[in-house]
């Protein structure tokens, strides 16, 4: 050991000598994302990644707030045409009722290419070199990185359209599929004649471009148009997603053959992109890796942001290309104690702060403005805070007998729980504050969040000197014997009620959490039983309404009310429909509001059909609202740029870092106590002279 701290290296570094001094962010997962094929993934943990490797037309500014629409993979944002029901264009200003149809012309900048790969290799002839693969072919084929070939090409305007088209796909099940059968023109129909057409033939390819669809179509190399329904403004918002980002043919074609499945070899293994990253490594169970697209160009760090950016430095790189760091390197944590360990060694360069780490951390003055702690400040380590447009909510499944359905039953039971479950104590406790309570699905910043007591749910709080104060646990309980459960035991059998609650806290530090869940529903005599579960199990049991009670979160797809009212509207019922209502909740005069409320413009008229909204939710009660979280982001001084931007996921191209300036912090941070080695070596060899001149000191009495 004291030999190996003679090559000048850091003992406890976990990442390879030849890392050193290189542009790579260090960052960590928790689990296994599902999903890497746009098509299908729809979680934050997936586009941790998808938003890294695949160019929608359009991104969200990084620095500018609020939030702002830019293009991205189009060279200018999309010109919008309408047309009335004969198809005939009609003016901008046209009011909403006139318009039949939106249409959305896109014009993609020059020079995108996709990332290295076999999928694009071509023989000595020009023609595909994988595309015939057999079994044997792929005996010791695990990794793309075992194909010796691969190719590149560019990214066409038909690319975009064939990604629209794998949203109808029978063998996909896109979970916007459903949302956006209602809006895009003849999707639903597409849909069907893909479903003939493959049982048709079961073990044929089935090649979309064989299929036209009306609603989205290339009129030639750069250029293509999607034609929706009606006047739909937030449909912009979708363009900024994976959802609409370009597929390129030869990838369905290539991951479709025999063995290939078998080999994890499949677009949600193994994603196909052109942007400014690829993932280079998978191995979920240690490590993801993320590496520089040797094709990309184009994109430049921004020249203007908000006000105060020129001074925080968010301005030094502009106009610089990007991205600015040649590889991410995700390591997998799955507690929260070691994570935080090699974050203050320097081998993380960012951090959010769990509850257990929060105080050595974070300081709040009597103003209540957070600070770093000094030895967080000792160590150059600076703090960014953002509201995060985001809910943490606690759902009933509506299909549920007990707990769901559209009775004064279900809904009286529904709300003496949600007045039982203190969540302004639940911040304190495990947020250490950094949140509120929820008084609806909308997160403030989104436009219909109210305010002061037009805003509160008064369903489960009264308003009180000025602030919103949860009901009395005695209203809870005469709530619960008017549903037919006196003191929390069935009126008709007298057992206690018992409530199953899916989750996937399962690691030793939930364990806190669960028991406090487990004493707000012991308020009302209730028994809660906890059933955890890895996530992507959590997400087959919700898919197939094997719930009574799950909690859940959502994050903003996009500025505006109509991303989380859509939650819970019917059409988007989880079961059955494949969509985003997990709670499956159903009600028609909140889905017909819905429809009216939907593509409206902000304004005086939007709110009240908002504010109507949101009563009939509260009366019905299909969540317990939970809370919208603050975020707490700890990071080293060498990490430039980093801004918080909830919407912006493809943040890491702008990230810069100074590698010399961290490997000279490590190499101060980590040095060995080499003391306590020398120390016990002296003891050491002192406990053998004693014992060699004992031993010899018995010899000589012989």
């Amino acid at each position: 050991m004291l030999l190996a701290a003679c090559d000048g290296g850091l003992w406890n570094n976990p990442y390879p000598a030849a890392d050193h001094g290189q542009p790579i962010f260090y960052t960590a997962f928790t689990e296994r994302p599902k999903h890497l094929d746009p098509a299908q993934a729809y979680s934050e943990n997936e586009y941790e990644f998808l938003a890294q490797i695949y160019q929608p037309p359009l991104q969200y500014h990084y620095l500018k707030h609020p939030y702002t629409l830019v293009p991205q993979a189009a060279g200018e944002m999309p010109r919008i045409i309408y047309l009335d029901k004969s198809n005939q264009p009609l003016p901008d200003d046209a009011p909403a009722e006139q318009v039949a149809f939106s249409v959305y012309e896109i014009h993609l900048r020059q020079g995108l290419k996709y990332q290295p790969h076999p999928a694009f290799a071509r023989d000595a002839q020009g023609k595909p070199e994988y595309f015939a693969l057999t079994t044997n072919d792929l005996q010791d084929i695990y990794a793309l990185n075992d194909f010796p070939h691969s190719g590149t090409r560019e990214v066409k305007a038909a690319d975009y359209v064939y990604q629209i088209k794998r949203l109808a796909h029978p063998a996909i099940h896109s979970p916007i599929a459903g949302l956006m059968a209602d809006y895009i023109v003849g999707l639903k129909e597409y849909a069907a004649t893909l479903q003939q057409a493959q049982k048709a033939h079961p073990d044929a390819f089935l090649d979309l471009h064989d299929y036209p669809l009306e609603g989205a179509q290339a009129l030639d190399d750069t250029t293509y148009r999607i034609k929706v329904y009606g006047k739909y403004p937030q449909f912009a918002y979708w363009l900024a997603m994976p959802f609409f980002a370009p597929m390129p043919v030869e990838a369905d074609r290539f991951y479709a053959q025999d063995g290939m499945r078998e080999r994890n070899l499949t677009l949600d293994w193994w994603p196909v992109g052109s942007g400014p990253y690829y993932l280079s490594e998978n191995n979920p169970n240690q490590r993801m890796v993320l590496s520089r697209n040797p094709n990309f160009s184009g994109e430049t760090y921004p020249a203007e942001g908000d006000p105060g950016d020129q001074e925080a430095g968010l301005l030094a790189d502009a106009g610089k290309p990007l991205p600015q760091i040649d590889k991410v390197v995700f390591t997998l944590e799955k507690e929260t104690i070691p994570y935080w360990n090699k974050f203050l060694q320097g081998y993380y360069d960012a951090s959010g702060i769990s509850s257990d780490s929060f105080d050595q951390a974070v300081q709040v003055n009597v103003g209540g403005e957070a600070n770093v702690t000094d030895s967080m400040r000792a160590q150059g380590i600076t703090l960014s805070t953002s509201v995060a447009t985001s809910t943490f909510y606690m759902g009933f499944n509506w299909l549920d007998p007990v707990v769901g359905g559209d009775t004064e039953r279900a809904r009286k039971l529904r709300r003496a729980i949600a007045i039982a479950m203190d969540f302004e104590e639940f911040i304190s406790i495990f947020a250490n504050g950094r949140g509120i309570a929820a008084q609806s699905p909308i997160p403030p910043g989104i436009f219909g969040y109210r305010e002061s007591e037009a805003g509160i749910n008064h369903y489960v709080y009264d308003w009180v000197n000025g602030a919103p104060k949860r009901k009395s646990i005695e209203e809870a309980k005469k709530l619960l014997a008017e549903a037919g459960y006196p003191n929390g035991l069935d009126e008709k059998t007298k057992q206690p009620l018992v409530i199953y609650l899916d989750t996937t806290a399962n690691g030793v530090g939930n364990k806190s959490r669960l028991d406090w869940l487990r004493k707000q529903f012991e308020k009302l005599n209730l028994q809660l039983v906890a059933r955890s579960t890895d996530y992507n199990r959590f997400q087959d049991k919700v898919r197939k309404g094997d719930t009574q009670m799950f909690y859940y979160g959502w994050n903003a797809d996009y500025p505006d009310p109509e991303n989380f009212l859509f939650l819970l509207h019917g059409a988007q019922a989880r079961v059955g429909k494949g969509g985003e209502n997990a709670s499956n909740y159903s009600n028609p005069e909140f889905d017909r509001l819905f429809g009216q409320m939907k593509n409206m413009p902000n304004g005086a008229e939007r709110q009240k059909i908002i504010d109507e909204m949101l009563e009939i939710l509260r009366r019905d009660t299909p969540w317990l609202w939970g809370h919208h979280p603050k975020d707490y982001v700890l990071q080293h001084s060498w990490l430039h740029n980093s801004k918080p931007n909830k919407l912006a996921n493809n943040k890491l191209k702008y990230l810069r870092i100074d590698a010399e300036q961290r490997d000279e912090l490590r190499q101060q941070w980590n040095q060995p106590l080499l003391w306590p080695l020398w120390l016990g070596g002296i003891a050491l060899g002192l406990m053998g002279w004693w014992l060699w001149r004992a031993l010899r000191r018995r010899e000589e009495g012989r």
